[in-house]
């Protein structure tokens, strides 16, 4: 079984389709990097596979599950959308200790991931005084709280300087050589093509291509993944 199946997703609002049509599966062990201009249907497709919009059609699952279905969803996938989650006058470590009771995970956990992330010595400091940067590691942070298997990440390298991209780069490789699943939305094509396994592609909510990185890029006669970006999306519009 596949740990995300995206099965004929659709999402309309009003005349626009954000999300058009869209499948793909990915399996665990393998980072794959989700592709697409801005307003493409990245963040959208995210959001209807973790059950924070509602398809108007297909279906998004995750363990052959929608989300909303999951018993504990917190120990089967992680997920950072949105770095600006947490109450700006919550300390760090207190922000991740109300996810962290909500989901009956141990303090000592928190400890953990604070420290996976890089943030010990800020947690005592409140989110508000964050910046983009600290509060990207402390989303990540929460994502890991359950030590899930399958990661879904949406622009986890805004807000890095060099050092920090570089770490995340090797964080999301140890996770899944771990044998997790990890999913990573961006449009920062030439960092991601350091970290990912396989792409997937999307155009205007349309699937235009999915696999391996390098085969595609071998297949597409491209130089980069983003040279291959951008003849696959001039190819869709001519």
């Amino acid at each position: 079984m596949s740990s995300i199946t995206i099965d004929r997703l659709t999402k309309h609002y009003g005349a626009v389709r954000a999300v058009d049509d869209l499948s793909f599966s990915l399996g665990a062990g393998s980072i794959t990097g989700f592709v697409g201009a801005n307003g493409a249907g990245k963040s959208t497709t995210l959001r209807m596979l973790l059950g924070v919009t509602r398809p108007t059609s297909g279906t998004a699952r995750i363990e052959g599950h929608r989300y909303v279905e999951l018993r504990n969803p917190t120990r089967l996938v992680g997920a950072l959308l949105d770095p600006d989650v947490f109450h700006p006058r919550r300390r760090g470590r207190d922000a991740l200790g109300v996810l962290a009771a909500a989901g009956n995970i141990s303090d000592r956990r928190v400890e953990e991931v604070l420290e996976l992330v890089g943030m010990s010595d800020a947690a005592h400091r409140r989110v508000s005084g964050y910046s983009m940067g600290m509060r990207q590691r402390l989303g990540l942070a929460a994502a890991l709280l359950g030590d899930p298997p399958i990661l879904v990440l949406d622009e986890p390298a805004n807000g890095l300087d060099p050092m920090g991209v570089r770490w995340l780069r090797t964080l999301l490789r140890d996770l899944a050589d771990e044998g997790r699943t990890v999913l990573v939305s961006s449009h920062q094509l030439a960092e991601l093509a350091q970290t990912v396994d396989d792409v997937v592609v999307i155009d205007h909510g349309r699937l235009i291509a999915d696999g391996p990185m390098r085969d595609l890029i071998t297949e597409g006669g491209a130089t980069s993944l983003e040279d291959l970006f951008l003849e696959l999306v001039q190819k869709g519009h001519s």
